[in-house]
């Protein structure tokens, strides 16, 4: 049964030749035209409020890419993979992010709807791509807010002294901190994005003020010659680094798993990248966005612009101040470094920038996940009735599920090494929004595009390399998970999804 919104959709459809038709595959390969994406953002009952504009853009980005990383994998990768080499490492990344992050600028000035690479997809390589990269998303950000509410967990113990945030029944554990962390973003983003963007605001503020304290007593004990060698012989791994749990790259090539050396700086790069996952979520908050085309650009590189420049000062001051081989120990973080100086008050302040660094990451990989699962809704591939907003203008059902589920995961679950799955399924959305530029550009050259990425298609086949060989140096048992994973959405997309496609029942009225 169709309601008159969907009857007006139906009458207002694109040119056939804008949608492929459907085929002896079950339609799986028809795209789904940019002006009809753009059309369903106006159904009454899953409208979402426009109120975001640059500023807020770019500070969602720096609250999500600003967070864990630069209190906590810095010093753990200096310190056991890279040496003073991971201030390069970060510019590797940040050189494959922002080679990625043009491309989603151009994708979401010129398509400003929720849903990011999995919209993108829809309208580049058609609904199986876009289930596919969907799928994957939905594994990301639920991971990522799950993974990290429970760091953010840890250091409210560190905070707390002697409380712990873990409650013990029995043999089973459930970590409070972090379920409630989840439970109380998920009111604030059922409110509104704009409540969510001034919530940011102010952590991104504190974080940002500890960072500078960081950077500016860390130089008091700077010492150059901390720096060299700049990068440290290889050295053989030890049982981490072997069999399934050594890089893909490693595996194929039969070096095994060795740290520091060129191998290692190209580990630290991957390891290095979880810090900047969040920069392409910007791109998920488009069709909220009051000047897309002008704003959307100006969020996504402008944050990671940020990011990148805190990333490599931190990592400099901080393997500047004590030898590398101060930071081996799993435990190693900033305050470590200031530890070995004798300033131990230093703890108490990162722990609390942690704190506040750690929240909008939470925050805001939340928000990606509720808009992602949105459009997904929307275009049926999830049950439809997901996709209404509330009063707010936000879809509050879905932003229930999704915290409901994250709240649960990051109670119960100790994560250990899945917290990789979250990079390579990010790596894996950006190479498909790069492939994607230069194809939309061939197949509609007529639409308006708020930004074009310069040098095409060299700019989005660089950025494919440069993803592609940072999910090389990611570990074999992270591949395999990855497979099975995608695997299952394809028996979720043939018995569910393609059934329910509201692109493949117009199609066939």
């Amino acid at each position: 049964m169709t309601t008159p919104e969907s009857q007006q959709s139906t009458t207002l459809d694109a040119p056939p030749s804008r949608d492929a038709p459907p085929s002896r595959w079950g339609g799986v390969f028809r795209t789904k035209s940019v002006e009809q994406s753009l059309r369903d953002t106006d159904e009454p009952e899953s409208r979402l409020r426009k109120d975001l504009s640059a500023w807020d853009l770019t500070v969602f980005g720096v609250a999500v890419v600003v967070g864990a990383g630069i209190f906590t994998v810095t010093a753990r990768t200096a310190g056991t993979v890279a040496g003073p080499a991971v201030s390069l490492a970060f510019v590797f990344a940040a050189v494959a992010c922002g080679l990625a992050a043009l491309c989603y600028a151009e994708f979401a000035s010129t398509v400003p709807v929720a849903g990011s690479a999995y919209t993108f997809s829809y309208a580049t390589f058609g609904e199986l791509a876009a289930w596919t990269i969907g799928w994957d998303l939905v594994l990301e950000f639920a991971l990522g807010t799950s993974v990290i509410a429970k760091g953010w967990s840890q250091y409210l113990g560190t905070v707390l002294g002697s409380y712990t945030p873990i409650v013990h029944v029995g043999s089973v554990s459930f970590d409070v901190g972090a379920a409630g962390l989840v439970a109380v973003l998920g009111v604030l983003l059922a409110v509104g994005t704009k409540m969510s963007s001034r919530v940011s605001a102010v952590a991104v503020a504190v974080k940002l003020a500890v960072i500078a304290l960081v950077v500016v007593l860390g130089l008091r004990y700077f010492t150059a010659s901390n720096l060299s060698p700049y990068i440290p012989s290889s050295q053989p791994g030890n049982g981490a680094g072997s069999g399934l749990e050594q890089s893909l790259l490693s595996w194929l090539t039969g070096a095994g798993g060795s740290t520091f050396g060129w191998y290692g700086l190209l580990s630290a790069a991957s390891i290095v990248f979880f810090a900047f996952i969040g920069f392409d979520i910007v791109a998920t908050t488009a069709e909220e966005t009051k000047n897309p085309q002008r704003d959307m650009p100006r969020g996504i590189i402008g944050s990671l612009a940020i990011a990148t420049v805190l990333y490599v000062v931190v990592s400099l001051v901080l393997t500047g101040m004590v030898p590398y081989t101060e930071l081996s120990g799993d435990e190693a973080t900033l305050a470590t470094a200031f530890a070995v100086h004798g300033i131990t008050w230093a703890k108490n302040a990162i722990s609390i920038g942690a704190l506040a660094g750690l929240t909008t990451v939470v925050m805001v990989l939340f928000l990606g996940q509720t808009r992602v699962m949105f459009a997904m809704a929307r275009d049926g591939l999830l049950p439809r009735r997901l996709a209404r907003t509330g009063n707010h203008g936000t879809p509050v059902q879905i932003t229930v599920i999704v915290g409901t589920v994250c709240a649960v995961l990051a109670g119960f679950v100790d994560f250990g090494t899945l917290a990789e799955m979250v990079n390579i399924g990010t790596l894996f959305a950006f190479v498909l929004v790069s492939v994607g530029v230069p194809i939309l550009r061939r197949t509609r050259p007529d639409l308006p595009r708020g930004f074009r990425v310069p040098w095409v298609p060299v700019i989005p086949i660089l950025a494919v390399l440069a993803c592609a060989w940072l999910m090389l140096n990611l570990s074999v048992h992270t591949w395999l998970r990855f497979v099975v994973w995608m695997a299952a959405g394809l028996v979720v997309y043939f018995t569910y999804s393609m059934r329910h496609s509201v692109l493949r029942t117009r199609s066939s009225e």
